[in-house]
C-alpha cells in the first residue's frame, strides 16, 4: 500500500470511497465542495495495487478572533468497508498531519473519534481555549500543534470553510 497526493483521476473512487463509509453522500458532495474552493488543501489516497481504497482531506480552519494564523481541519476520512481495520487509516493520518506542517499549518483540529486521535498526538482543544462552531462533546474536538507552543496566545472559536454547510 501507499500513500500519496490525489490525482484528478481519482474523484470517482474517492467520492465511491465517502459514499461506501458514511450513511450518506454528504461527505463525498463535501470532498468535492473543498477540492473546488479550499487553499491550501491536502488531499491524500492510500492505493493498494492501483486500488484507492482510502482518502482523508484537509483544509484551511480560521479562529474566529485571529484569522491570520494557518490551521488546517482534518475532515472528512474515509477507507473502503472492505479495506477498514488494516491501519488505513492511521496511515493516512500520519502522512497528512507531515503534509500540513511542510505548508506551515501551526496546528491541525478534528472534530472525531476521541479513542482514535489521541493516538497522534491530539488532545482536547478546550486546553487550548478552543471551541468548535458545531455542537460537539468537548473530548471529539481536538487539537495538534505542529511544534511546542505553537498555538500560544491563540484561542477562540474555529471556523471550517463554508462548504461544511453542505452536511
Amino acid at each position: 500500500m501507499s500513500i500519496r497526493e490525489e490525482l484528478p483521476t481519482d474523484r470517482g473512487a474517492v467520492f465511491r470511497i465517502h459514499a461506501a463509509a458514511f450513511d450518506t453522500d454528504a461527505e463525498a458532495r463535501l470532498v468535492d465542495a473543498l477540492r473546488d474552493r479550499a487553499r491550501p488543501l491536502v488531499s491524500l489516497v492510500a492505493d493498494v495495487d492501483g486500488e484507492v481504497v482510502g482518502h482523508i482531506l484537509f483544509s484551511p480552519v480560521r479562529v474566529r478572533e485571529r484569522a491570520t494564523r494557518l490551521l488546517m481541519g482534518l475532515a472528512p476520512m474515509a477507507v473502503s468497508p472492505a479495506f477498514q481495520r488494516r491501519g488505513i487509516g492511521s496511515q493516512l493520518v500520519i502522512a497528512g498531519i507531515e503534509r500540513c506542517r511542510a505548508l506551515g499549518a501551526m496546528g491541525i483540529v478534528v472534530l472525531g473519534h476521541p479513542e482514535f486521535y489521541p493516538r497522534f498526538g491530539f488532545t482536547p482543544a478546550h486546553q487550548y481555549g478552543l471551541r468548535c462552531t458545531y455542537e460537539a462533546p468537548p473530548e471529539a474536538f481536538m487539537v495538534l500543534e505542529s511544534a511546542p507552543e505553537a498555538l500560544l496566545g491563540i484561542s477562540g472559536t474555529i471556523e471550517y470553510h463554508d462548504a461544511f454547510e453542505l452536511l
